[in-house]
């Protein structure tokens, strides 16, 4: 069994979580932690409850979640980034009978929520926490995260799974599958977390190298140099991207990255969103076979996984299965055969639920138990997996299906496009047309012409003429949330405010 409780009984010592200047050892962490869920006992709180935080990349996200496993209750993460209506949405959505937020947002938050939500700033935990036990509880049933999907295409789902029985003992779900699957177990485990922890991925990352025994390094805010300056000074063994973090690396002047030295630099994670094959190459030609990639999401219905050698061998693939079984579907439900595209399932793991949200469940359900993350894609002879687009934003012009991902493979191919994303415009006789919007490279950014005339060659060469882009907006830099998914809504939304650019 993994625990951060036996780490703090064996190497009370050793650090646990670094967060620039803001350092917790285990027995700190745990201490935090028992301290954290005794004030949630005192507060009335039961078993099968739920709390909502709003918390920086601070050691305090990591001790609280501990604290509501300890305790029996569901915790919603809330991202820092959103505004004051989507933290009531949140909030309201998941039933929160208690809200902790740090003290730089309690303000904002108190004004956002009604009055009859229970909410508690950090800053006024300090009294009870002093006075609260810092030794485990005689009675701690196992609770869960509740994360909410990012809710780029609609409002934010909240995924929900049953408690474990009262009286589970063991390694908590939350970590049990990463620690094989990212190789982060290990009291040698020195782990950069890039992203906000309050989303899914870098939070169950965080908690499973602190349940393995290793150090979790936490950035406040991405910046591309800042994290390889980290990677060299503190001997990082494994990290954790997301493609469009990969890119900004890619852009620091070459003789940075040319002195860039990380021995000790073993695994390379990253998912989240599409890695372009070109960004993926040039990572692994640059760090070496480390990067591992995976494709899953917030529901946790299934998982595939791609080394390094792997993605060279099957350029554009997510790799093959390694939770869950894969199944390709037609509109109907009807397994198809290899080579075939259509909606990506999963079966084998325990179903979800979008939480009172039946309606929302059922359309990822399929009839025989399968679900899905809602992505088209295929399977080859060797099982591995291609995405092709999400089903959310399949284009259809004149009752054919356009995967914008396919369109935007080829645009990557013009050399002076760094970054595109193609979505769908309503049209009166089509039904929809393809738009492109491209961000230029620092070189062809002076020439827009010149790149817009080489896009348009290329797609002329490589693409039929329905999925041709209607038209090519150049821009600065594409909308993405902060774990790097494109927000295609934003780019609808601006298409009725940009013009033909000249």
């Amino acid at each position: 069994m993994l625990d951060l409780r036996y780490h703090a009984a064996a190497a009370p010592e050793r650090a646990a979580i670094v967060c620039g200047a803001l350092r917790l050892s285990y027995g700190e962490l745990e201490s935090l932690a028992n301290r954290l869920a005794d004030v949630l006992r005192a507060r009335g709180l039961r078993r099968g409850d739920h709390i909502a935080s709003l918390i920086g990349n601070r050691p305090e996200a990591l001790a609280l979640a501990w604290a509501a496993w300890r305790t029996g209750l569901y915790l919603t993460p809330m991202s820092t980034a959103l505004s004051a209506s989507e933290w009531r949405y949140l909030v309201e959505d998941c039933d929160a009978a208690l809200v902790i937020v740090d003290d730089t947002y309690a303000e904002p938050l108190a004004a956002a929520l009604p009055a009859h939500i229970a909410r508690v700033a950090w800053r006024t935990l300090h009294d009870a926490l002093a006075a609260a036990s810092p030794l485990p509880h005689h009675d701690e049933p196992p609770g869960a995260l509740m994360m909410y999907t990012s809710g780029t295409t609609g409002a934010p789902k909240g995924v929900h799974r049953p408690l474990l029985p009262a009286d589970w003992r063991g390694t908590p779900p939350f970590a049990a599958d990463l620690v094989t699957l990212f190789q982060l177990g290990g009291d040698d485990v020195r782990y950069l977390s890039t992203a906000p922890l309050y989303h899914a991925a870098p939070l169950r990352c965080a908690l499973t190298v602190t349940a393995g025994g290793g150090t979790v390094f936490v950035m406040d805010i991405f910046d591309a140099e800042a994290a390889l300056a980290l990677i060299e000074q503190e001997a990082i063994t494994h990290s954790q991207w997301v493609p469009a973090m990969f890119q900004r690396l890619l852009a620091l002047p070459d003789e940075r990255r040319e002195r860039h030295r990380a021995a000790a630099h073993r695994v390379a994670i990253h998912g989240a969103a599409p890695c372009p094959v070109n960004v993926k190459r040039a990572m692994i030609d640059w760090w070496g076979p480390i990067l591992l990639e995976y494709y899953s999401g917030s529901e946790g219905i299934g998982l595939t996984l791609m080394t390094s050698d792997e993605a060279l061998a099957h350029p554009g693939s997510v790799g093959r299965t390694r939770k869950g079984a894969l199944h390709i579907t037609d509109e109907t439900g009807a397994e198809l055969p290899e080579g075939a595209t259509g909606l990506v399932c999963f079966s084998g793991v325990s179903p979800f639920e979008y939480y009172k949200a039946p309606e929302k469940t059922a359309r990822c359900t399929l009839p025989q138990g399968w679900q899905t993350f809602g992505d088209i894609g295929h399977v080859d002879a060797d099982g591995y997996l291609y995405l092709t687009d999400r089903l959310d934003d399949t284009i259809i012009s004149g009752g054919v299906n356009i995967y914008p991902q396919e369109i935007e493979a080829a645009l990557r191919e013009t050399p002076g496009v760094w970054d595109v994303a193609v979505v769908g415009v309503p049209d009166a006789r089509f039904g929809e047309r393809p738009v492109a919007f491209v961000v230029p490279d620092r070189r062809a950014a002076s020439d827009p012409a010149g790149l817009r005339a080489a896009i348009e060659r290329l797609c002329a060469a490589r693409l039929g003429r329905y999925k041709r882009p209607d038209a090519i907006h150049l821009i600065d830099s594409l909308p993405r949330s902060p774990t790097g998914k494109l927000l295609r809504r934003t780019l609808r939304d601006m298409i009725s405010t940009l013009q033909e650019s000249p």
